[in-house]
């Protein structure tokens, strides 16, 4: 069985070698959608009972780990120095600095990978991360997905 939450949140950032309008600085109404599968779990009188998991619990982990992280954050790319040395100019703003350079898809892994350890069986029902969509607009989205991730 596969379930899905969506989350979403807002942030900056630029792409510094794009060819066009993405190479400013600029923002998005980011959605975040969490796919896990794993077994339907059969435990009468438990409050996870019929459940995959918790939709309060996909939310909790995935709003701790990224959206609480990267909301109203400006997402920068380790070597834009000119953005990480401008940011650092305005005391107490809010950047995440990121090894990879922040599009869409490059987003969507990192954030594969930082949740993946957190949902992985975590209700004892063979429990997993199989899919994460991140979409930049409403029209725009990339997905990290399970069979391109290591095991």
């Amino acid at each position: 069985m596969r379930i899905t939450r969506r989350l979403e949140f807002d942030a900056g950032h630029r792409i510094p070698d794009h060819a066009s309008q993405c190479r400013h600085l600029h923002g998005h109404r980011y959605a975040l959608e969490i796919t896990l599968s794993g077994g339907v779990i059969d435990a009468a009188g438990q409050p996870v009972n019929g459940m995959v998991m918790d939709f309060a619990d996909v939310k909790a982990v995935a709003k701790t780990h990224i959206v609480d992280v990267w909301d109203h954050a400006f997402l920068a790319y380790r070597g834009d120095r000119a953005v990480i040395d401008f940011l650092a100019s305005m005391p107490g703003h809010k950047t995440v600095v990121l090894d990879c350079v922040p599009t869409a898809e490059n987003l969507a892994r990192e954030a594969f990978r930082i949740l993946d350890p957190l949902y992985r069986d975590a209700y004892g029902n063979q429990l997993r991360l199989e899919r994460v969509r991140l979409f930049e607009t409403p029209n725009c989205w990339a997905d990290a997905l399970r069979e391109d991730a290591a095991d």
